[in-house]
C-alpha cells in the first residue's frame, strides 16, 4: 500500500471559488482509497500546521500537489506554504541544507534532499488552452511545454529529492470548460500512475 499526500494550493476568488480543484481532490482521493492506497490531504487556504506538514511529506510515498496556475505561477498562499513548510524542513528532514559541502563549496548545490524515495505528481487547472503549448507558431510560450511553465515547482521538488510522475492539467477552464471530459481523463491518469493495490 502506498501512502499519498495531497496538497490543495488553490486559492478562492470571486470568479474562480476553487470547486474544480476540490473536485480533483476528491476524485483522487476516492481513487486511492478505492485502490487501496492510504492518503492525507492539506487545503492550503483553510490553514496548516508547519510542523504536521513536514511530517506528512516525510510520511509520504508520493506528494500530490493540485492547484491553479496563476501568474504562470502557483497561488501566492501555496507559495507562502512552500516558503514556510519547505524552509523550515531545510534542517535535514527535508533536506540537509541545499547539498554543499564546506569540502566542495561549489559543487551539487540542490541535491541535499532527503526524500529520495519520494515521488511527486503536479496537477494544474489553468486558462490556457492546451493548443497554446509545445506550439513554436505560438508566440506567448514560444513552443515550450507545460511542464517547462511549470519548472520552478519542479525545482522545488528535486531540491527534496523527489522524483517526477507525469503532470496532469485541465485546461482551458475558464473560457472553454469541459469538466466531465478533464475528470475523465483525471481518473485515467490516475488509473495509470496510481494502479490498485494487491494486497500480499
Amino acid at each position: 500500500m502506498s501512502k499519498i499526500y495531497i496538497i490543495n494550493g488553490h486559492q478562492p476568488y470571486p470568479f474562480a471559488k476553487g470547486e474544480l480543484n476540490r473536485t480533483l481532490v476528491s476524485r483522487a482521493a476516492m481513487h486511492l482509497e478505492n485502490s487501496g492506497h492510504e492518503g492525507r490531504i492539506t487545503a492550503v487556504a483553510d490553514g496548516y500546521d508547519v510542523e504536521q506538514e513536514i511530517a506528512n511529506h516525510q510520511w509520504a510515498d508520493t506528494v500530490i500537489m493540485q492547484f491553479p496556475v496563476n501568474w504562470m505561477g502557483a497561488p501566492w498562499p501555496f507559495k507562502k506554504y512552500m516558503d514556510e513548510v519547505y524552509t523550515a524542513g531545510m534542517d535535514g528532514r527535508l533536506c540537509a541544507g541545499d547539498g554543499r559541502t564546506a569540502e566542495a563549496p561549489k559543487s551539487d548545490y540542490g541535491l541535499g534532499g532527503t526524500l529520495k524515495n519520494t515521488t511527486y505528481m503536479l496537477s494544474v487547472t489553468l486558462n490556457a488552452p492546451a493548443e497554446a503549448f509545445d506550439n513554436p507558431n505560438e508566440t506567448f510560450f514560444a513552443g515550450g511545454s507545460l511542464d517547462d511553465l511549470l519548472r520552478p515547482m519542479h525545482l522545488n521538488a528535486k531540491f527534496f529529492g523527489m522524483t517526477a510522475l507525469p503532470t496532469f492539467a485541465a485546461y482551458d477552464v475558464m473560457k472553454n470548460a469541459d469538466i466531465e471530459a478533464d475528470l475523465n481523463r483525471f481518473e485515467a491518469h490516475l488509473r495509470d500512475v496510481f494502479p490498485i493495490h494487491q494486497p500480499a
